[in-house]
């Protein structure tokens, strides 16, 4: 017979966001809130990142375009958001 399991009551069954830490920061934040978010160490992401920036140069772009729409750890606007004047959906009341 097939039980339903109990709902998780751990910290993991929250919804997880991609956010930029204050703290393991290097430049920016978004290679610790990328590591962070896919639960990796920090260090194969800002490897992968410079990879990509050495093979053709994707890295700067999709770093910059994390640094501008991640926001940080307290906050729930990116900088995107702020320079635009926009709000998330979810975030209105």
């Amino acid at each position: 017979m097939n039980t339903p399991l109990p709902p998780p009551t751990d910290d993991s069954a929250r919804r997880r966001r991609l956010k930029r830490p204050t703290q393991d920061r290097m430049i920016a934040g978004v290679a610790a809130g990328i590591a962070d978010y896919l639960d990796v160490d920090v260090t194969i992401v800002r490897i992968v990142i410079a990879v990509l920036v050495v093979c053709g140069g994707a890295g700067v772009a999709l770093y910059i375009a994390g640094w501008l729409l991640m926001p940080d750890e307290g906050s729930d606007r990116s900088i995107a958001n702020r320079l635009t004047g926009t709000r998330r959906a979810g975030s209105q009341s």
